[in-house]
């Protein structure tokens, strides 16, 4: 059986993503997935972005890495021809796509919305959650966990892994397994960091054995949040230092 992580929603917490990379070093998955959001929220974006250009195999990008795209388009242009929605926009987003600069936004920009992997003879569609469909929040119901089985192609898989909620789940309803990563960076609920890891024969067709385990890992909370204070130009400062003691959406 290989071992295969999947993690998302760093979110710019470089503490967190370290002491999951202690975790990495602990159990040595054989492969790696990133399934979106690797900035924007938190303060040090440019460096969790190149954790995972460093850390993962695999890549698809979330909600968050295209708005930081397009900000970083929209920082480019005359700011004089945009309309209000784009000047707040700007406003909100700047400080992360000037962090990044223009080499990570281009990686960015390169990257597949979504993608798949076999498993134990599972064909998992993996997807961050937006822009690509729904925000898959565990309270769903079976049939608004539905369309996550079906990717943009019309391909009907009988599983699907996404993030995007910051809350990690395991789920099985008719059409399969529904699963979300958790947030490595901006946890709601419960604080810790979190991942997801199967175990399970890689790219087999045959049904097989399979184990799926949410990581659940502390770190210094405390810690990520008094970084953020080193960055009085970071937006939302406040609601994002909130977000990370308490579990609470503050926005």
């Amino acid at each position: 059986m290989q071992k295969i992580l999947f993690l998302a929603d760093l979110h710019g917490n470089l503490p967190a993503t370290l002491a999951l990379e202690k975790e990495i070093e602990r159990i040595m998955p054989d492969d790696i997935w990133f399934l979106g959001d690797a900035v924007g929220k938190g303060p040090e974006s440019d460096k969790t972005l190149d954790w995972v250009r460093t850390h993962c195999r695999h890549f698809i990008s979330g909600n968050w890495d295209i708005g930081c795209v397009e900000t970083g388009k929209l920082c480019e242009k005359d700011s004089s021809t945009y309309d209000p929605d784009q000047l707040e926009w700007l406003k909100m987003n700047r400080f992360y796509a000037e962090q990044l600069g223009k080499e990570r936004l281009e990686w960015l920009e390169s990257l597949p919305q979504e993608d798949e992997v076999l498993i134990s003879g599972i064909n998992f569609r993996l997807i961050h959650g937006r822009p690509v469909a729904a925000n898959f929040h565990p309270y769903l119901t079976m049939d608004e966990l539905r369309p996550g089985y079906t990717d943009t192609k019309g391909k009907l898989h009988n599983g699907f892994i996404s993030a995007d909620c910051h809350m990690p789940y395991i789920l099985e309803m008719d059409l399969g397994y529904a699963v979300n990563t958790g947030s490595v960076g901006n946890s709601l609920g419960v604080t810790n960091c979190h991942a997801l890891l199967i175990e399970g024969e890689l790219g087999s067709e045959i049904r097989a054995p399979i184990r799926l385990t949410i990581l659940s890992i502390p770190y210094d909370n405390q810690a990520a949040a008094d970084v953020a204070d080193r960055f009085p130009d970071l937006p939302n400062r406040e609601a994002y230092k909130k977000e990370l003691l308490t579990g609470v959406y503050s926005r």
